[in-house]
C-alpha cells in the first residue's frame, strides 16, 4: 500500500521566506498547500516549482487576516488533500508607523494578520493532528519577537504574542504528538538579492558580515517540520548570523 504523504501549509508563500520554505518541504516529500493574499501569479509560479520537485501543489488565495478567510483556506487543504499535518504561519506585515500616529484601523489590521492569524488557523489544523497523533506548527515571529523597534508597536505586540501562542500550545498540545515552534529571522536578503550586498551600517551589526538566505531559515523550517524535530518543542530558534544572542 502506497504511504500517504504528508501536507504542509505555508502562508506566505509567493515569495522569499515563505517560497523557500515550501519548495524544501516539497523536496522533503510533502504535498504543499500555497497562499497568498494577492499574487496569484508568484503562488503559481512556486507551485510549478514544487510540482518539479515531485509534490502535488494547490494555490488557495486568502487573506489569513479574516478568520473567515483562514477558515476557508483550511477547508481547502481538507477538500484537495484530507489533512493537513503541517503548518507554517508566515505571512506578515510591517507598516512603519509611530505609535501615536497609527489609526486604530491600522493597528487592528496588524494584529490580525500578524497575530490572529497564527491562532485561527492552528485552531482549524490542530483537531486533524490531534486525530493523527502528529503534527508540526511552525511560527515565524522575527526580531520584533524578541526586542522593541521605533516605529513598529503594533509589529512587536503582535509577534511578542505569537511567541505567548507558541509556548502556550506546545505545553497544551506536545503529550499528543504536537509540536509548536518559533522561527525568528534575522536581517534576510529577498529573493534575487546578494547576501553580501547591504548598506554598510546594517551589515557592521551582523557578525557574520553578511544577510541570511531564505534558504537557511527554510532549512531551520524543514528539521522541525520533520520526525527528526519531534524533540523540539516550544521553542524559539534565531537565524540572524549572531545579530541577537
Amino acid at each position: 500500500m502506497a504511504q500517504t504523504r504528508k501536507v504542509a501549509l505555508i502562508t506566505g508563500s509567493g515569495r522569499n521566506i515563505g517560497r523557500a520554505i515550501a519548495l524544501g518541504l516539497a523536496e522533503d516529500g510533502f504535498d504543499v498547500v500555497l497562499n497568498g493574499a494577492t499574487d496569484r501569479a508568484a503562488c503559481e509560479a512556486v507551485a510549478e516549482a514544487a510540482r518539479a520537485r515531485g509534490a502535488t501543489a494547490l494555490v488557495a488565495m486568502a487573506d489569513v487576516g479574516q478568520e473567515a478567510e483562514c477558515a476557508r483556506l483550511v477547508a481547502e487543504a481538507m477538500a484537495a488533500f484530507g489533512r493537513v499535518d503541517v503548518l507554517v504561519n508566515n505571512a506578515a506585515i510591517r507598516p512603519a508607523l509611530p505609535f501615536l500616529d497609527t489609526p486604530e484601523e491600522s493597528w487592528r489590521r496588524v494584529l490580525a494578520v500578524d497575530m490572529e492569524a497564527a491562532r485561527w488557523l492552528a485552531r482549524d489544523c490542530l483537531p486533524g493532528m490531534l486525530e493523527r497523533g502528529w503534527g508540526r506548527i511552525v511560527n515565524l515571529t522575527g526580531m520584533n519577537a524578541i526586542q522593541g523597534y521605533d516605529g513598529h508597536a503594533a509589529v512587536s505586540v503582535a509577534k511578542h504574542a505569537v511567541w505567548g501562542l507558541t509556548k502556550a500550545l506546545a505545553k497544551e498540545f506536545g503529550a499528543r504528538g504536537v509540536t509548536v515552534n518559533a522561527i525568528s529571522p534575522g536581517p534576510i536578503a529577498p529573493d534575487g538579492q546578494d547576501p553580501a550586498q547591504a548598506p554598510a551600517a546594517l551589515l557592521a551589526r551582523i557578525p557574520a558580515g553578511r544577510r541570511g538566505t531564505p534558504e537557511e531559515v527554510a532549512a531551520l523550517a524543514r528539521l522541525l517540520a520533520s520526525g527528526q524535530g519531534g524533540f523540539v518543542n516550544g521553542q524559539m530558534l534565531q537565524v540572524n548570523g549572531g545579530t541577537q544572542t
